[in-house]
């Protein structure tokens, strides 16, 4: 049996019509089932729903065997033991520098400033101010990063940005992009090594399925 470690909602959506196209068909969705463990119409291969954040964790301890994960959340988890043979295209934003409209962001970073930053993508952060010599107070948030400088809880974030609608929402402005985000296959490297003629064909079927 072959396990895809997949998150609820958008990655999972996004992710069906390419299941679909390697010929492989939910028989539940996750909005409808209280089930975490879903067949599919492929007898030898079933879908494990886990929170986003985790997906790289169950996939490294082989609890799955593959796993479609965003490259921010495989940033942060560091990709240990995980083999990434292909960009699936799905889930794709940005993960931005954001701050008040009037903040003067550039002024603070040629002074060096030691800023606040509430994000909760504290490595990719910490990677981002390190690279620009810059210190940097990280407060890690799981949600609502918006409010974060509107309460004076922190000078600017770090989130995931897609229209940024929400962020001109609440008065704040992208001022620069850290990274482009879409989502990874993953696969546990013993598992592709010890099963490879069950699993490198099924790579090689998603990376004709996003061409």
């Amino acid at each position: 049996m072959i396990t895809l470690a997949l998150s609820k909602g958008r990655i999972f959506n996004e992710t069906v019509p390419l299941l679909r196209r390697v010929g492989i068909e939910p028989l539940e969705h996750p909005d409808d089932s209280r089930k975490l463990i879903l067949p599919t119409s492929r007898a030898n291969l079933r879908l494990l729903v886990v929170r986003a954040s985790d997906v790289p964790t169950y996939v490294q301890y082989g609890a799955a065997d593959m796993g479609v994960a965003g490259s921010d959340v495989l940033t942060e988890h560091g990709g240990e033991g995980l083999y990434q043979p292909v960009d699936l295209g799905i889930g794709r934003c940005r993960m931005c520098l954001a701050a008040p409209e009037g903040f003067d962001l550039q002024a603070q970073l040629r002074r060096g400033s030691r800023l606040s930053v509430a994000t909760k993508y504290v490595e990719t952060t910490r990677q981002f101010f390190a690279a620009r010599g810059m210190h940097a107070d990280l407060i890690k948030l799981y949600g609502s990063m918006e409010l974060a400088p509107l309460v004076g809880l922190a000078d600017v974030i770090v989130d995931l940005v897609s229209t940024g609608a929400t962020l001109k929402a609440n008065g704040l402005k992208a001022f620069e992009t850290i990274a482009e985000v879409s989502s990874r296959l993953v696969v546990n490297q013993a598992a592709l090594k010890l099963r490879h003629e069950e699993i490198d064909p099924l790579v090689k079927a998603f990376a004709e399925a996003v061409v």
